[in-house]
């Protein structure tokens, strides 16, 4: 009987993964151990459950109705095993997240730092970029994101308040251009567009006011892939840039930019811990679900 389950939750790693390396590596097993298992089961139940082809496996029939049925039973399992290991042994282990450097500089960074204080035995990967990578394609055990980006099949966790969108300009260009009172003004000046993904556009500019919303194509002499480039190059006086208003309150504090069009600019959802609810959660992933959760008045 243990043997016909371990067998089952190998065969719904592949079948989640599509791909029997991808399976082995998420599970920490050889490869081959991996498809023996699958062919045992295979030959157990006297039916094909994968179809494996040079490039891809994908499920049979039968094998997508098993993966339906095991689901639910495993994942809740593995979830309550989770938690039993919580209760025990302190949290260990590497948790692989991706961030852009806006989310980590001004929510992640504090909790993160003292989960590693607190527990030596988990390391924490951080790959800060604002590119939107995929999480299961490149092994991530999460990615943190705007509610908008994020995708309908993943499990989302708030770890911000409701934040806004600033835009923001050197006071040099504004002696030298102007303010502009309206979206449709950006038309006229220099922008500093952001591009999250190489085969992407640029990001368009949303705003909203009195229930009007208007997006905004905009242009200017730079595109970057990351924010902070972007308000160092309005600081420089090249252009308007439009970021998270965490990301620049010093700077306007200080005077080195100030807020255009800010009652175009209103609070929405903020910033989201994202996973799937396939994968297996650690206890080292589980601490910083927990840590990271925001705790303040729902989004």
């Amino acid at each position: 009987m243990r043997e016909e389950l371990n067998d089952l939750a190998l065969f719904m790693a592949v079948a989640e993964e599509k791909s029997f390396t991808r399976a082995a590596a998420r599970l920490d097993l050889s490869q081959s151990a991996v498809s023996h298992a699958v062919r045992r089961l295979e030959a157990h139940v006297g039916i094909r459950l994968l179809n494996r082809t040079s490039r891809r496996v994908s499920t049979t029939d039968a094998g997508e109705k098993l993966l339906a049925a095991l689901r639910p039973g495993l994942g809740m399992i593995t979830s309550r095993i989770e938690e039993l290991r919580l209760l025990g042994d302190a949290p260990q282990g590497l948790v692989r997240i991706s961030t852009s450097k806006a989310a980590l500089n001004s929510f992640l960074w504090p909790k993160l730092s003292k989960i590693i204080s607190d527990y030596p035995e988990v390391q924490i990967e951080l790959n800060l970029e604002s590119r939107l990578t995929d999480l299961t394609e490149e092994r991530f055990d999460a990615g943190v994101r705007l509610r908008e980006f994020v995708s309908p099949d993943m499990i989302a966790v708030p770890i911000s308040p409701r934040i806004r969108l600033a835009a923001v300009a050197s006071p040099d260009y504004i002696k030298k251009h102007g303010i502009p009172e309206h979206p449709d003004d950006l038309d006229e000046h220099a922008c500093l567009a952001l591009r999250f993904h190489s085969h992407a556009s640029a990001y368009d500019w949303e705003f909203a006011k009195d229930g009007e919303e208007i997006v905004k194509k905009v242009h200017g002499p730079f595109i970057f892939s990351e924010s902070d480039i972007a308000i160092e190059a309005a600081k420089a006086g090249h252009g308007i840039a439009f970021v998270t208003e965490p990301e620049i309150r010093e700077e306007v504090e200080q005077g080195n930019l100030r807020e255009l069009l800010t009652d175009w600019c209103p609070p929405f959802e903020g910033y989201y811990l994202c996973y799937s609810g396939r994968r297996n959660i650690s206890s080292a992933f589980r601490l910083v679900i927990d840590r990271l959760k925001y705790k303040g008045e729902a989004n």
